[in-house]
């Protein structure tokens, strides 16, 4: 993660509210962490998608404490997306974000979010994701991360990641993704700032998955805010 670009990553997030970053975790880690959706210790509650209408699945949150992984993915990705987070909220003129993941917390905490966020999702043949935020609470941090833990075309075909962008006075935009084993892509919770002729304006996003064909999916959602 030291070694990440992050001028790059910002001028993606920047254009298209996405941005696709190299592995983050090793092929082991990968495994390890996938492996855990069948602890039942280690989550504080799963949801099952087609029950909630939110397609077909089932994801699971991470108690407290994290897992170590998840747990130095959060603080050391954090640092950097304040800083893109805080430019994004001086466009938008919005209040700034802490520069450190435990003073993010500690705000959530005083804000009544306390419930930590990050998941792990499991999908097989025929489960999909609909298109959705992950905003939890007034206390959003405007990005996050989602983890591949399986390699696409190997353990499982389909599967791939769909934003759709809506932009103001204009039909909505569609971007697909498919990150490989370790790799991690970042985007907006909910919206981001794009120039325009009055100064800055909103795109909202929203994103899922589209159907697997075959296998399992498996994938590490990296969310910085807590929840109430």
């Amino acid at each position: 993660m030291d070694a990440l670009d992050w001028s790059s990553l910002t001028t993606a997030l920047d254009t298209e509210g996405v941005a696709l970053t190299p592995p983050l975790l090793s092929p082991r880690t990968c495994e390890e962490v996938r492996a855990l959706f069948d602890r039942d210790d280690m989550f504080r509650s799963t949801v099952d998608m087609s029950r909630h209408r939110f397609g077909s699945g089932r994801y699971r949150y991470f108690a407290a404490p994290l897992p170590p992984a998840v747990a130095a993915l959060r603080k050391r990705l954090y640092p950097p997306l304040a800083r893109i987070a805080n430019q994004w909220a001086e466009r938008l003129g919005r209040p700034r974000f802490p520069r450190t993941h435990p003073e993010l917390t500690a705000a959530c905490a005083a804000a009544g979010q306390s419930r930590p966020t990050p998941l792990l999702l499991r999908y097989g043949p025929g489960d999909h994701n609909c298109l959705h935020q992950d905003v939890y609470g007034e206390l959003t941090f405007p990005l996050q991360v989602a983890v591949m833990l399986d390699r696409p075309g190997i353990d499982f075909t389909g599967g791939e990641s769909v934003f759709v962008e809506q932009r103001p006075r204009a039909q909505s935009r569609p971007l697909v993704k498919q990150p490989g084993q370790g790799q991690g892509l970042i985007f907006a919770v909910h919206d981001r700032p794009v120039p325009s002729t009055r100064g800055w304006s909103r795109f909202i996003l929203r994103h899922g998955v589209s159907a697997v064909h075959e296998g399992r999916r498996h994938v590490l959602g990296v969310i910085f805010h807590d929840a109430p």
